[in-house]
């Protein structure tokens, strides 16, 4: 843990998604965890009690909107609220994964479009910045008319793929179009070149493969991914990349989403190794020998104290290798 914090005017508060990564985040900043309750009355309804003074305080509050991710989104709001009442001098909310995320257009005629709704939600609850990590889309960020912090994940899972020798000989490969520019920022950390999987969904959750752009024949495939859920669309992708002849296929995404299927299908896969972050609290029976889980507490810790300092957090965004050689 680092030494405690000098402002005692800086609060943390977590609530139930992901309590583990909230401690790591707490310990990084060098503060407890804010006293709070959080039950619900018995027909099911959330209850929440600070515990504390928040007068006047820098509140943090970390809840990633995971699964179950109605109760956990409103666990949020009613927390918002909670501290807008107790005169908190900013609310600033930590979420690591943003539910809802996907539906951030009209993909189709009379469709929602729920990310904005959740943005309107969480800001007119009082929440005045929001810290998030890999949104599915990075327009998201423009749906809130407050301060937003979009962290990525990519110079995380840089770090474990080069400290590993994964980058020789490596090819970064993008599972659909839409991931591009996710793909092209690792490719750059890892000096490697990129491929493209051009993939047609038919329906939603099922990937169809048509073909790869790029030569991975030979080469160590390094697929990645903002989110992974049923696992449909990487392990098709895996498949078709060691039929292009790939010597071995890795996976990586920031969110462990893993739904329904998924485990089942990695376990079944060619996906040597699947690395993934500590945004979504995984049960003890997902975490199976091909998962590899990294932690992003160090990174939101960082940009906790970096906003409360009123410094920049652009410098978060290089992986270690590259931070030595330009901030050092």
């Amino acid at each position: 843990m680092s030494e405690h914090y000098f402002d005692p005017k800086l609060k943390i508060f977590a609530l139930n998604s992901n309590k583990p990564l909230a401690q790591k985040i707490a310990d990084e900043v060098g503060v407890e965890l804010g006293k709070t309750t959080v039950d619900k009355f018995s027909d099911g309804e959330i209850r929440i009690n600070i515990e504390e003074s928040i007068r006047g305080d820098n509140v943090y509050v970390i809840q990633s909107t995971s699964a179950p991710v109605n109760d956990n989104l409103m666990e949020l709001m009613i927390m918002i609220d909670a501290l807008r009442r107790a005169s908190a001098e900013s609310i600033n909310v930590v979420i690591p994964y943003y539910g809802y995320a996907r539906q951030d257009r009209k993909a189709r005629s009379r469709e929602p479009i729920t990310a904005k709704l959740v943005a309107n939600m969480l800001t007119m609850a009082g929440a005045t910045r929001i810290l998030a990590l890999d949104l599915h889309a990075a327009q998201i960020q423009g749906f809130f008319d407050i301060p937003v912090d979009h962290l990525m994940g990519a110079p995380l899972i840089a770090d474990y793929f080069l400290s590993n020798g994964v980058s020789d000989d490596a090819v970064v490969v993008s599972p659909d179009h839409g991931g591009v520019t996710r793909a092209r920022k690792l490719a750059e950390f890892l000096k490697a070149p990129l491929a493209i999987i051009d993939k047609r969904r038919p329906r939603a959750n099922v990937a169809e493969v048509m073909n790869i752009i790029g030569d991975v024949k030979g080469k160590k495939c390094v697929l990645i991914d903002d989110m992974i859920d049923t696992a449909g669309t990487i392990t098709l992708g895996a498949q078709a990349l060691m039929d292009a002849g790939a010597t071995v296929v890795y996976a990586s995404a920031t969110h462990a989403v893993l739904s329904g299927p998924a485990i089942e299908r990695i376990s079944n896969s060619p996906i040597k190794q699947l690395v993934v972050t500590d945004s979504i609290q995984l049960p003890q029976e997902k975490l199976i020998d091909k998962v590899v889980q990294i932690s992003v507490g160090p990174l939101i810790g960082d940009a906790i104290k970096r906003i409360h300092e009123n410094k920049p957090v652009s410098p978060l965004f290089e992986n270690k290798f590259h931070k030595e050689l330009k901030y050092n």
